[in-house]
């Protein structure tokens, strides 16, 4: 049978073991206050000690240091059950009880599209050009001159020289492949927050690793004192990317209520562990997530 101690026993015995003292105190402090009233001087009137140690207290029965002994047992015996105390003290971690929480991933999330402002309205069209009339009886004379391109056989013809072309440079290397790079949002595997890897049925396991991130998410977010004092109540949605090592990259807010809860809601995405990436065809992608965290007053 595990024996677990709690912060409030280990309080409990200490204001235990400093109520005895005090009434060790007093109780003691009584008896020797009783036996000093008595008359001791009649009682030991005319007795002689062997030794100077032996009478060094002239009256025995108020003896304090006759008790030493016993004092420092007690002592000894109190400080071994604190610390037996002490050492067995049983913490346990916050356990953030998120079932209710589980079905908020699942619904449709509406992105904020934003805003832009509004086109101008269109120049207006340019005024028809103005037609002039041409009269008919103007004459248009053009002179056209010949040149004479005969050859005679006197004639030395040059061939034209012909510039050698440089060669080309080599074409650029290929881009990367868009597929390497590709941001998806529906894969085979979906992936998953780290915790629940031992577990083989799929839905089992992203059950799993939802509430473990669920817990994570609300088991550290700290409601901006700002939001608290104005009653800011809502759902923030937080945007990222799963790499395919695991870790959270380009996270940002696409939902926001305001009041810094967007602010806290990024902070703790970011403090996130890896993850386990998501798969497409056996390899590792990239992977786009919508995480709603949802912030209500208690």
């Amino acid at each position: 049978m595990d024996f677990e101690v709690t912060g409030s026993l280990v309080i409990y015995a200490l204001l235990f073991v400093i109520l005895a003292t005090f009434a060790i105190i007093f109780i003691v402090r009584g008896v020797f206050n009783k036996r000093a009233n008595s008359n001791l001087t009649e009682k030991h009137a005319g007795k002689t000690f062997e030794s100077p140690l032996e009478g060094r207290n002239k009256y025995p029965e108020v003896d304090t240091f006759s008790l030493s002994g016993t004092f420092l047992n007690y002592g000894l015996l109190a400080a071994i059950v604190l610390m037996i105390l002490a050492f067995s003290w049983t913490q346990y971690e916050k356990v953030v009880d998120v079932s209710s929480l589980l079905g908020t991933l699942e619904e449709e999330i509406e992105m904020e599209t934003p805003r832009t402002a509004e086109p101008p309205p269109p120049p207006p069209p340019p005024p028809p050009p103005v037609i002039q009339e041409v009269p008919n009886d103007v004459s248009i004379e053009e002179t056209v001159v010949f040149q004479d391109q005969s050859i005679e056989e006197e004639t030395v013809v040059q061939a034209p020289k012909v510039e050698e072309k440089a060669p080309p440079p080599p074409p650029p290397p290929p881009p990367p492949k868009e597929e390497d790079n590709e941001i998806f949002k529906v894969v085979e595997d979906q992936p998953n927050f780290p915790g629940c890897e031992d577990i083989s049925d799929k839905a089992e396991k992203k059950k799993c690793a939802d509430e473990k991130m669920l817990q994570f998410i609300y088991g550290n977010i700290k409601y901006p004192a700002i939001a608290r004092e104005n009653g800011v109540e809502g759902m923030v949605v937080v945007k990222f990317v799963v790499e395919k090592d695991g870790s959270i990259t380009a996270a940002e807010v696409v939902r926001d209520i305001g009041a810094g809860c967007g602010a806290e809601a990024m902070r703790v995405v970011n403090t996130m562990p890896k993850w386990n990436p998501g798969k497409q065809r056996g390899r590792p992608v990239r992977v786009q997530f919508n995480l709603p965290v949802k912030f209500k007053l208690e």
